[in-house]
């Protein structure tokens, strides 16, 4: 069964290995992370934990029972009581609800355990998986917004917003 966990140092492998078997089927739907990325992916995943254990960000991955990461749930631009949410899926674990779970359950410790009121998320207009999984955890679209050239939304969710 897929377990949320907070990201940690350890991860770091399983989580390489989720971002580039996966990056094909990201890049269809959202911009590549491009390829220094992975060249200095050691190097961003100990700065993150270190902006993480200072609270400027959240990071989750969902894990199955082998420790292989299935997707991962983030909370940027910590500020003010709030946080861009953004994740991601693979590709083998898509369409079960594994990102509406997870999307549900970051959005709880958003408002229990790391104190926000509210949450943005953005998606392009042609990405009906995520658009639908936003609608699904309470977040509602306020206005437009261009993504690397693709029309998109802006979604926001207060806490309790589901």
């Amino acid at each position: 069964m897929p377990l949320l966990q907070r990201l940690r140092f350890d991860h770091a492998p399983a989580l390489l290995r989720f971002e580039r078997e996966n990056r094909a089927y990201f890049a269809a739907s959202i911009p590549d992370r491009g390829d220094d990325y992975f060249a200095h992916f050691d190097a961003r995943h100990h700065a993150l934990m270190t902006d993480q254990e200072a609270g400027l960000l959240f990071f989750h991955v969902v894990v199955d029972d082998d420790g292989e990461v299935l997707g991962r749930v983030n909370l940027v631009d910590v500020a003010d009581g709030s946080a861009e949410l953004g994740y991601r899926i693979a590709e083998r674990a898509a369409g079960r609800g594994l990102a509406t779970g997870a999307v549900r359950e970051v959005c709880a410790l958003a408002a229990t355990e790391y104190g926000l009121t509210s949450l943005r998320a953005v998606t392009t207009l042609d990405n009906t998986g995520s658009r639908a999984v936003l609608a699904r955890t309470g977040f509602v679209p306020v206005g437009d917004v261009d993504l690397d050239g693709r029309p998109g939304l802006r979604f926001l969710r207060h806490a309790g917003g589901e």
